[in-house]
């Protein structure tokens, strides 16, 4: 290899994707019809839409036609397809070799490739304009915010209707709405997915700093760093919102703090999680004007007793806890037993329920409906169980062990105190 032959080889290093793309950002195997790319802010998903099209659109030299030659550009505005699919740093021209790169036709809102394929810009605040076009490939960005998405993602699917397989890219942060979940939930779609720190060689240290600082542990995290897709159930004791207003930064002065335990009956990755949540109380006034405030997710999985007995006494010993509760409806004496072996003294208050899941979780639910209950950080896995706990069950996956952990350090902080102020008393003359 010559010296001019080295430093062309060197110069298309930058855009052969495939050789430094991340797992994400590469199209699945298999026969799928939708790809949808979800992840966090600055995760590399727009850069992978750009190289999807790419390899649809090109062929083996710049002249040859590739797989797709009529290819749909859909974002929320014109100027948002124009600014990040088309002109971004991470967009089509950018991720194209001069002589593949396609030119922008400012009139006719157009870009044509070198070998006569042809991409052109739809907005979802004219779905109707989709009407007529065909196509054989559609790259779509941040479908999950656009405000007429499941209309305009209608109309797209009508005209994706030219070659033998049209295909469809889908690159967006997740939201908690009807069109994203009713697309993932196809078996023609496919999901590749990543966090902000799977792209952190790419991004800014200041950025990164910034954003863990504010976001850390909060549901706006989740889904905006993390990538995840948090919705709500239709009859859940607790929504999005309502956990996003009880959530704060600094912990309030507490007058006594208890661990709240849910142990599990068997250990191995697929087991249920031992729930253990830690919760105090500031006890200003009668026992019905009483705040509480959950302080920490100590939760643990796939250990055995000894394992999640010792979490539980860590946890005490980390926020100084006053009292240990724990459900002994599946261990019965065993849990107590277990906890003794690791600390004799521990103060421990083992409770039978007597209900079931639900009718234990809707007094503790009206407290945080009459502003009395509080949220600290990082109590995200909590939070997605509690907005899958409705009157009629739990809607998730395997058991609400935090739920229950929650609901048993909440009952021993604030409902029980209540109902014994509540409770008359006999006097003796």
């Amino acid at each position: 290899m010559n010296e001019l032959e080295v430093e062309g080889a060197l110069g298309a290093l930058p855009f052969l994707f495939e050789f430094w793309a991340m797992e994400h950002q590469l199209p699945p195997e298999g026969d799928w019809r939708t790809w949808v790319i979800m992840g966090g802010r600055g995760a590399g998903k727009t850069r992978a839409g750009a190289e999807w099209v790419r390899s649809m659109v090109e062929g083996d030299m710049p002249l040859d036609k590739g797989q797709a030659r009529r290819v749909a550009l859909v974002g929320e505005t014109i100027e948002q397809v124009r600014e990040v699919m088309v002109f971004g740093d991470s967009g089509l021209l950018a991720c194209s070799p001069s002589d593949r790169r396609p030119k922008y036709h400012v009139g006719r809102k157009m870009l044509e490739w070198p070998n006569g394929a042809i991409a052109t810009i739809h907005t979802a605040h004219d779905p109707e304009g989709l009407r007529g076009p065909q196509f054989d490939c559609a790259w779509v960005d941040e479908l999950a915010k656009w405000k007429r998405g499941a209309e305009t993602w209608d109309m797209l699917q009508f005209a994706l209707r030219l070659g033998d397989d049209p295909r469809c890219c889908v690159t967006t942060t997740p939201r908690n709405v009807e069109v994203l979940k009713e697309l993932l939930a196809q078996s023609s779609t496919v999901m590749t997915h990543a966090t902000t720190e799977a792209n952190a060689a790419n991004l800014a240290d200041g950025f990164l700093k910034e954003v863990r600082r504010r976001y850390a542990g909060t549901r706006l995290g989740r889904q905006e760093l993390e990538g995840v897709l948090l919705s709500d159930v239709e009859g859940a004791f607790w929504t999005t919102a309502m956990l996003d207003a009880v959530r704060r930064k600094r912990k309030p002065k507490l007058d006594r703090v208890v661990v709240g335990l849910d142990p599990a009956v068997s250990a191995g990755r697929s087991s249920d999680a031992c729930g253990i949540i830690v919760a105090g109380v500031s006890m200003d006034g009668p026992p019905q004007d009483w705040r509480a405030h959950v302080i920490a997710d100590c939760t643990v999985q796939g250990v055995g007793p000894n394992g999640w007995a010792r979490a539980a006494i860590a946890a005490m010993d980390k926020y100084n806890a006053d009292r240990l509760v724990a459900e002994v409806n599946q261990g019965g004496q065993l849990v107590s037993e277990v906890i003794r072996q690791v600390d004799p003294m521990v103060s421990l208050k083992t409770v039978h329920a007597s209900k079931g899941k639900v009718a234990r979780a809707e007094p503790v639910a009206a407290l945080y409906e009459q502003n009395r209950v509080t949220h600290g950080l990082n109590l995200g896995p909590l939070e997605d169980q509690m907005t899958r706990m409705t009157r009629a069950g739990y809607e998730g996956q395997g058991s609400p062990d935090r739920v229950d952990a929650l609901v048993w350090a909440l009952h021993e902080l604030m409902i029980e105190p209540a109902n014994a102020y509540r409770r008359p008393g006999v006097r003796s003359l």
